[in-house]
């Protein structure tokens, strides 16, 4: 499990490492679905008998919802459930999945989905096509970046983004078990000046020296490749240790982002992105051309 000591001293919950809400709503709607489907069930007809929407019990499936202990009761009895140690174990995963995770002491976080998942996972595999990506940056880019984004919030909201930023760095800073990214980056991203002329100079330094770490590999995509398969949009894919848990390919959105988990969909994105690695430059080569452009910023 990776370490949480930063994340206590910005008022995370330290329980938060162990008991991860968004991890637990996820598991507890895959043991749902099972049940729903050995009664051989639809959602519908579930949604029927409890006078509910099919949309409540596919959030609730899917784990993007919240479950309360009665919506595991009503379920349990619709699906015939006797065995009272399983109701039991269910009803403890609805309560751990309603505490809240380290990053909501800074409010309302977007992405809140996505950081609980990637707090959980052992790899993520990266594909970023217009900047350095978010565990690679340093805190003068990350906020220039945050800024530029969003240049109708607050400086405060920036602030409290750019932090969260920073403490998910945390997850491959972890020298007892850091989680391992592979990142593939379009060289756009290298040239494009975010911030000002210093800040990539250093940006494109920590970039250099951070991807010598054994769990960290990183590539670039040159311009040369011409077309790839990236060009249809920027994703990571989300591994995780426990077999219950399968992989999540996340795409990100204006207003909202997209989580697919079926096996067809992660296999698709898997295989684009053994595509982007193999036409991108391996890490030598990589960072040979990440400390040329970084002396362009030098002038």
């Amino acid at each position: 499990m990776h370490s949480n000591e930063s994340r206590a001293k910005a008022g995370g919950p330290v329980s938060s490492a162990s008991i991860n809400p968004t991890v637990r709503r996820r598991r507890l709607g895959a043991e749902l679905r099972r049940l729903r489907e050995q009664k051989g069930l639809t959602a519908e007809e579930v949604a029927q008998q409890l006078l509910v929407s099919q949309s409540k019990i596919s959030r609730l499936e899917n784990g993007r919802r919240s479950i309360s202990q009665r919506d595991v009761r009503d379920l349990c009895e619709v699906y015939g459930v006797g065995d009272e140690s399983l109701i039991d174990g269910l009803m403890t995963m609805a309560r751990e999945s309603r505490q809240r995770g380290w990053w909501h002491a800074f409010g309302d976080v977007p992405y809140s989905v996505y950081i609980g998942l990637e707090a959980e996972a052992i790899s993520v595999r990266n594909y970023e096509s217009l900047f350095v990506p978010g565990l690679l940056q340093t805190r003068e880019y990350a906020h220039a970046v945050v800024t530029g984004i969003q240049p109708e919030a607050t400086p405060e909201q920036n602030d409290k983004r750019t932090d969260i930023r920073m403490l998910r760095q945390d997850l491959i800073k972890d020298r007892e078990d850091p989680m391992r990214l592979w990142a593939v980056v379009d060289e756009a991203a290298l040239h494009r000046v975010v911030g000002s002329p210093e800040v990539m100079r250093r940006q494109l330094a920590h970039l250099v020296e951070i991807s010598q770490q054994p769990h960290i590999n990183v590539q670039v995509l040159p311009y040369s490749v011409g077309a790839h398969p990236g060009m249809s949009g920027t994703f990571s894919i989300l591994d995780f240790q426990d077999a219950l848990d399968a992989s999540v390919v996340y795409l990100e959105g204006v207003t909202s982002d997209l989580y697919l988990e079926k096996p067809s969909d992660v296999r698709l994105y898997s295989m684009m992105y053994e595509h982007l690695r193999a036409q991108a430059l391996n890490p030598d080569l990589t960072r040979e051309l990440v400390e040329q452009v970084a002396r362009t910023f030098e002038r």
